[in-house]
C-alpha cells in the first residue's frame, strides 16, 4: 500500500515519487532549452495549480525568458463544468512572441483549448504547451 498524504482535510495516496517528478521537470527543461533557444519565450503559468510546477521548471530552464500568470476556472469544487472563465487575465503583450502555456495537469483539455483560442487572438508567433501530467482517459480535446 502506498503512503497516504494529508493536505488540509483531504487525504491522497502518494502516486509519484519526488525524484520522478524532478526528473520529468529536468527533461522538460532540457527540451525547452533546445527548442526555445534564441526565441525569448514568454511562459504563461495557469494558477493556482501550475504555480509550483512553473517555479521548479523556471529553476531549470536556462534560455532567456519571461513568466506571467493567468487564473482560469473550469471547475466547481472537484467537478469540471466544461465552461472556462478567465478570473485573472494576461497583462503582457504576446504579439509575435513564442508563448509556452505551463499547466500542471491537463484533464479534459477544455481549459487548454479555451486558453489557446484566447491567446491566438493576441497574435503570438507560436503557442506551445508544457504540462507535467496528462489524464488521457479524461481527455476530450486534443
Amino acid at each position: 500500500m502506498n503512503e497516504i498524504v494529508t493536505i488540509k482535510d483531504k487525504q491522497f495516496e502518494k502516486f509519484i515519487e519526488f525524484e520522478q517528478i524532478q526528473a520529468a521537470i529536468n527533461r522538460i527543461a532540457e527540451k525547452m532549452d533546445r527548442d526555445l533557444r534564441d526565441k525569448n519565450p514568454v511562459f504563461i503559468a495557469v494558477l493556482n495549480g501550475a504555480f509550483m510546477f512553473a517555479g521548479e521548471l523556471m529553476k531549470e530552464v536556462s534560455v532567456p525568458c519571461e513568466i506571467t500568470f493567468v487564473r482560469l476556472a473550469s471547475y466547481q469544487g472537484t467537478t469540471t463544468t466544461n465552461k472556462v472563465q478567465e478570473v485573472l487575465g494576461l497583462n503582457e503583450s504576446i504579439e509575435n512572441r513564442t508563448v509556452v502555456i505551463v499547466e500542471d495537469i491537463v484533464d479534459s483539455g477544455n481549459t487548454m483549448v479555451a486558453l489557446k483560442e484566447e491567446l491566438n487572438k493576441l497574435n503570438p508567433k507560436e503557442i506551445k504547451i508544457a504540462t507535467l501530467l496528462l489524464k488521457p482517459d479524461a481527455l476530450k480535446q486534443e
